[in-house]
């Protein structure tokens, strides 16, 4: 569609020849007889661009565009006028039109005129939804970030919101996929529909299909009546299957059709009904992996992989621990009412130096405890769990020069492997990557070491 056209002219034989030939070319066309009905018309609607004539009985269609200018700015407005009534076009752009043409129309020129106005207003609606996602985003509650990891993660967040595209978001567990699941729901054109979340992993197979699909009537015992799914709720907005990986392999393939033709049939049900849903899918799991060991279908990866946003861990962010610290310290103080302003220099050292493997959920749980605990105005390091506090990182020893310290190869390559799996999440298809590993290998050296009980999480 080029753009959703409002024709105003109270001539209904100008108003059809227009609608007519600007629907040939591709453009919706709504039109009415006097600026009385566009104002209804613009109150009920959304329109990319209003063409009106100048002569109308009542309010004219220069009054119409200083109305239009002063309540909608932004929108643009073109206005018709008699062919040589170059006061009449000055007129016009003075009271906010964007552009004018003259009679008789040439419908070539119109086309481009109008094409014009709407690409200039979309840009500008677009520019402002940037803008609005951006500040919104720099102060989305858990989603505050200074480090460049975080930049990036806003950045992409900004640019995929206003797009259709299933999004497939991955990030270790605690690192807040729902929290930006909410964020792309809010930026985005389906703002003001629901928001429906499922968490997969926690309902049993027997009872997932029914959750999303629906059912009818006495589809089993409990039945009692019909029952609309939660991808039905979701209409208009946005559904998040969270812990997408748990999902057992019988319903993938359901889940899969439904996607593919926007339509399903609730359990028990004997007819289809059709969805307008945006599809987002969260996971901890390493897809790549359980797609190759075959407990999670391609074609569906594939379906809900249109756009992949991961999300760093909190050991990626550097001083955005600090940043959420100092917020939870608030939050947690104005809850408890306890005089509690801040953190100790000491308690951040700790802070920052703790890898964080619960990632957000796990400080904030920290700040928590700590804030109930604290006796100081600032929290202390004593106010940490001992975990934090006695934290050391882990390091990759080689050896000295003394013969006696060295290691064979093989011990130094286990703890390396180690190293980069724990520091990647355990997620084996990214530590293949950065070891320079085919995933079948890692697998093969983890077994040999004893440790293939890690589950590419």
């Amino acid at each position: 569609m080029r753009g959703n056209v409002l024709i105003v002219d109270d001539e209904r034989n100008m108003c059809e020849l227009i609608q007519t030939d600007l629907r040939f070319r591709e453009f919706t066309a709504t039109w009415c007889t006097s600026a009385d009905q566009a104002w209804e018309q613009l109150r009920d609607k959304d329109f990319d661009v209003v063409l009106t004539d100048v002569r109308m009985p009542g309010t004219s269609g220069l009054q119409l565009c200083e109305q239009i200018s002063a309540s909608r700015p932004g929108l643009p407005v073109v206005v018709m006028t008699a062919f040589g009534s170059l006061e009449t076009a000055v007129a016009a752009i003075r009271v906010g039109a964007y552009d004018f043409v003259t009679k008789p129309i040439e419908m070539d020129l119109l086309a481009m005129t109008l094409d014009r106005a709407v690409k200039h207003y979309r840009l500008q609606q677009q520019v402002k939804r940037l803008s609005e996602a951006v500040q919104r985003l720099d102060g989305f509650g858990a989603m505050i970030g200074e480090s460049p990891a975080m930049r990036r993660m806003f950045d992409q967040l900004v640019r995929i919101a206003d797009a259709e595209a299933s999004v497939l978001i991955t990030g270790e567990s605690g690192t807040g996929k729902e929290l930006v699941a909410r964020a792309i729901h809010d930026q985005s054109r389906r703002a003001r529909g629901p928001f429906v979340a499922v968490n997969c992993a926690a309902l049993p197979d027997t009872l997932l299909e029914s959750e999303l699909f629906g059912h009818a009537r006495g589809a089993f015992t409990d039945a009692r009546a019909d029952r609309k799914g939660l991808i039905l709720q979701a209409q208009g907005g946005t559904l998040l299957m969270d812990e997408i990986g748990e999902m057992p392999v019988t319903m993938q393939a359901k889940l899969l059709r439904a996607l593919e033709e926007n339509r399903l049939r609730p359990v028990g049900g004997d007819r289809e009904v059709s969805f307008d849903v945006r599809i987002l899918s969260a996971t901890n799991r390493d897809l790549e992996a359980a797609v190759e060991e075959n407990r999670f279908r391609e074609d569906l990866y594939f379906r809900i992989n249109v756009i992949q946003l991961k999300i760093p861990p909190l050991r990626a962010r550097g001083t955005d621990v600090l940043l959420l610290a100092q917020k939870f310290v608030e939050s947690f103080a104005k809850r408890s009412g306890k005089a509690v302003v801040g953190i100790s220099d000491h308690a951040a050292e700790r802070l920052l130096a703790y890898s964080w493997p619960g990632n957000v959920r796990e400080l904030r749980n920290v700040i928590e405890r700590a804030v109930a605990l604290t006796q100081h105005e600032r929290l202390i390091a004593d106010d940490l769990p001992e975990k934090v506090r006695e934290y050391r990182a882990s390091q990759v020893f080689i050896g000295g020069d003394d013969p006696t310290e060295l290691v064979p190869l093989e011990q130094v390559e286990q703890r390396y492997i180690q190293h980069v799996l724990h520091a990647v999440g355990d997620n084996r298809t990214n530590a293949a990557r950065i070891l320079g590993l085919d995933r079948k290998t890692l697998y093969r050296k983890l077994k040999q070491y004893g440790n293939d009980e890690t589950d590419g999480g």
